[in-house]
């Protein structure tokens, strides 16, 4: 099989409960009405890559159990190739995410079959054929790293945030983390980012992002104003439609500067759209929809 974008990572069963604050530590407050709903970062990402208009494989680790079951039609309802999902004994992976007034968010997430995910020999060869991997922290470090040393163009998103040995940096290609993510990993210093890694995009929420390259200046790419519903996804969001945008567009190597623009001006106004609809794979826009914003916005 060819794709566009692998997307090797994390698939959840979001319990999502709206309250009016977040509960500081060792408060107790009362929620609204429960939803349950399909996500994860992993998955939440394929869905973006997909309705963006990439062939997108994903390469992830279920449950046999019926929140597997819910992941596996809402995937491919979106268009997700799933040949390479593989069945774990343990249950699938649960978030559960707090939602305030103001669209903010908390998550707690047990791992469950993310845990187990490892790459087969047929997941390896389809990583090495694809135009861009794309990866996150909620799946093992080492499944991440083989990934990476077996890709040709690997994006991190480096979420959540956790220590990066030396021989995953060493094979990325593209950074993509927020604000807090860049200083765990680099300090107070952005583009101290760049003794690690050859280019970074760091999200700023909804003022926008900075795309950092070696050798070049700093490009910020200011955020799309909306009323926000609810961010959850909306980071995602962004990695997804970005990594299919830079899919579309490397034919002609090496990724530029302005091809990441582009790319991150398109993946900006598809977290802007998503942040208008509650829940997770529920908010991720359409590549229709993206790119009719995208003409209001910059053409």
């Amino acid at each position: 099989m060819e794709s566009d974008v692998v997307v090797v990572g994390s698939a959840n069963v979001d319990l999502v409960l709206p309250v009016q604050r977040i509960p500081r530590p060792g408060e107790t407050v009362l929620a609204g009405v429960m939803t349950r709903g399909p996500g994860g970062k992993g998955a939440n990402q394929a869905a973006a890559s997909a309705r963006a208009g990439a062939r997108t494989t994903m390469v992830v680790s279920l449950g046999a159990d019926e929140g597997g079951a819910l992941l596996r039609d809402t995937l491919a309802g979106a268009g997700v190739d799933l040949s390479l999902v593989s069945t774990s004994d343990a249950p699938t992976g649960t978030a559960i995410i707090t939602v305030d007034a103001s669209g903010e968010n908390s998550i707690v997430v047990a791992p469950g079959a993310n845990g187990e995910l490892t790459l087969s020999p047929e997941a390896a060869h389809v990583i090495g054929g694809a135009t861009i991997v794309l990866a996150q922290l909620e799946i093992p470090m080492a499944t991440v790293q083989e990934a990476a040393a077996t890709s040709s163009y690997f994006i991190l998103n480096a979420a959540p945030a956790a220590e990066l040995p030396a021989a995953l940096l060493a094979d990325v290609d593209l950074l993509v983390v927020n604000e807090s993510e860049a200083e765990a990993i680099a300090g107070p210093d952005r583009n101290a980012l760049l003794k690690l890694v050859p280019a970074a995009v760091v999200t700023l929420g909804g003022a926008g992002a900075v795309i950092l390259t070696r050798g070049n200046d700093e490009i910020t790419v200011p955020g799309v104003r909306v009323e926000v519903v609810d961010t959850t996804a909306a980071g995602d969001t962004f990695c997804g439609v970005l990594a299919a945008t830079l899919a579309a567009g490397s034919a002609i190597e090496p990724i530029t500067p302005g091809d990441l623009t582009n790319a991150v001006r398109r993946a900006n106004v598809a977290a802007s759209l998503s942040v208008q609809t509650a829940g997770a794979i529920a908010s991720v826009p359409h590549g229709d929809a993206i790119d009719a914003r995208y003409a209001e916005v910059y053409l």
